[in-house]
């Protein structure tokens, strides 16, 4: 199968998301910065396209103007070995941006994220249904997800 990139659409905020998200991410950088021509159709010079890297994964960013935004259709979802990494990720995703339920954010450019811990499936498909049920509800109630009280509710 070929390599798939996720091209991403910004106005023209494509540089400063990539910064952000290469800031977050370890092992992440950016790799190439291409800039508009004479042709246009944006001012010769602006930044057109960002190739960056998220621990290995390829991404471009593209400031294509205002004509596309991103929705909810389309998310990213990080998944976190403990609660320190779901601090640590909600926190710097969701600067500037807008918490959502059930570990769902946007970032300060619109992007959705979805940040589950590793334990939050384990819970959900646990065999006893009602343990199952118990965890459910109680994320439900959540924004960012929080282990411990999954863990208590379900016991």
């Amino acid at each position: 199968m070929p390599p798939i990139t996720p091209c991403l659409w910004f106005d023209t905020e494509g540089e400063d998301a990539a910064e952000l998200y290469t800031s977050v991410f370890p092992n992440s950088k950016i790799t190439d910065i291409s800039r508009y021509g004479s042709a246009g159709p944006r001012p010769e010079g602006t930044v057109m396209t960002v190739s960056f890297e998220l621990d290995g994964h390829k991404f471009v960013a593209l400031n294509g103007g205002p004509d596309f935004t991103f929705t909810e259709a389309v998310s990213f979802q990080v998944s976190c070995e403990d609660q320190d990494e779901v601090d640590h990720y909600w926190s710097k995703l969701s600067e500037g941006g807008e918490e959502g339920p059930c570990g769902w954010l946007k970032d300060r450019f619109g992007l959705s994220w979805q940040i589950v811990p590793k334990a939050l499936p384990e819970l959900l498909g646990d065999p006893d249904p009602e343990k199952a049920q118990r965890a459910m509800a109680a994320m439900l109630k959540m924004k960012k997800i929080q282990i411990d009280e999954l863990e208590r509710a379900a016991a």
